[in-house]
């Protein structure tokens, strides 16, 4: 029993069925074949299939599946729109190639390849994003930052910063910004360290493309840090809890400004592990944290005279004049005015 309702009734007269020779034709919106609809004979084949592959149950894979080929991006010389020559040696109907034409198709794929790069701006794309896409599992940097790296460094490209400037020193110094801005904890020294180069020239590089291109960069939170540091550490949940207290007392004494978020990060994780009862050296702490143990020592001292923090075992001291206290048995800090 046919559902008249999912299919398209069309009658005419000038194209009957070859089968039995009805004029009523039914054409099915899904697939797009016109069948009959008294015998059943096909007249159109159905199209090719437009949707997903595979089931789907989440937008993700949807979106993952679909017939569209690769999305566009930024992080690619051709931005994801150009098209290249299939590397399958047979024809449209499955059939392989003859031995000449397989010949002449690699030729064609080799010109095909080379025409892509022929001009300067795609070939200093390409040496950029494919360095790019290297630091990306690196520095383990999620999609949005590779497309805010990207963007900058189109930008300073066509602003003319590139030239006479080193390529990889540039694309540190803009993909540092990104990360600024996306608010992932990545220091110069590691955006330096994995790219190859000095320090001094993307820093030389950050400061060039902040003046010119004019972005705004947001002040880099301290808390954001601290979970990387005690993981490389190897400090407990109780710690971090701790020093995200003290940090947050920080902030809202505005003591942290003009300080470098890893050393505050640091000082306060070690400031909670003498506070906990935790043994650890600040050599530890400062090897997970990329600074020197100079720099725990300094904004340890600025923290525990500016929060007036008193170390002993269970009364922890006093921050803006209320006493601090840890329960043993919770691990949890409260205030008592």
């Amino acid at each position: 029993m046919l559902d008249i309702g999912m299919f398209l009734l069309t009658s005419n007269i000038d194209k009957r069925c070859a089968h039995c020779g009805k004029d009523s034709m039914l054409t099915d919106n899904a697939t797009g074949e016109r069948f009959c609809g008294g015998c059943g004979f096909v007249i159109t084949e159905r199209v090719e299939e437009s949707g997903p592959e595979w089931r789907s149950f989440s937008k993700e894979e949807y979106d993952d599946k679909t017939r569209t080929g690769s999305p566009t991006s930024l992080a690619m010389h051709d931005m994801g729109l150009a098209t290249i020559i299939g590397y399958e040696n047979n024809d449209s109907t499955g059939k392989p190639l003859s031995a000449s034409m397989k010949s002449r198709i690699k030729r064609l794929r080799t010109w095909d390849s080379r025409s892509q790069v022929h001009k300067s701006t795609d070939r200093n794309f390409r040496q950029a994003f494919g360095e790019l896409g290297r630091l990306k599992d690196k520095l383990a940097l999620s999609d949005s930052v590779i497309e805010k790296t990207a963007y900058i460094y189109r930008k300073a490209f066509g602003r003319g910063l590139v030239k006479g400037r080193s390529i990889p020193g540039l694309l540190a110094a803009a993909l540092y910004a990104a990360c600024r801005d996306a608010g992932t904890p990545r220091t110069l020294n590691d955006v330096s360290h994995q790219i190859n180069v000095k320090r001094k020239d993307v820093s030389r590089s950050y400061r060039l493309l902040l003046r010119e291109l004019d972005l705004k960069m947001p002040v880099v939170d301290p808390i954001q840090c601290l979970s990387r540091i005690a993981s490389e550490a190897g400090l407990s949940e109780k710690v971090k809890r701790h020093a995200l207290t003290i940090l947050k007392n920080a902030n809202n004494m505005e003591i942290t400004a003009g300080k470098g978020p890893m050393g505050l990060a640091a000082a306060a994780l070690y400031l909670s592990c003498v506070m906990c009862g935790e043994n650890i050296t600040q050599k530890v702490i400062a090897m997970a944290a990329g600074i020197t143990e100079v720099t725990i020592r300094n904004r340890y001292k600025g923290l525990k005279e500016s929060l007036k923090i008193i170390e002993t075992t269970d009364f922890l001291g006093t921050i803006c004049g209320d006493s601090i206290f840890i329960d043993d048995q919770s691990g949890e800090v409260y205030h008592v005015g």
